[in-house]
């Protein structure tokens, strides 16, 4: 979902919008590079803490355990 807020506000599909067409007085609003900005950085925002919830779950896996090996003498 991420990318699609940062890359889909700078194509064409954002000028031919539907809520653009339907109410024409937010049309300008949609446009505009501040808005645009605003929602590509959400998705900035998104993918950052995807990111962040993506790391911990790989790096704190732990195998199977190991067997403890006791060195206990025999009589």
């Amino acid at each position: 979902m991420g990318l699609l807020l940062i890359v889909l506000p700078w194509s064409s599909f954002w000028e031919g919008n539907y809520f653009g067409h339907a109410w024409p007085t937010i049309g300008p609003l949609l446009t505009n590079d501040f808005v645009r900005g605003a929602v590509s950085g959400l998705g900035v925002v998104n993918v950052a803490a995807g990111f962040a919830e993506l790391v911990p779950a790989l790096t704190l896996r732990e195998g199977p355990p190991r067997p403890e090996h006791t060195t206990e003498s025999q009589p």
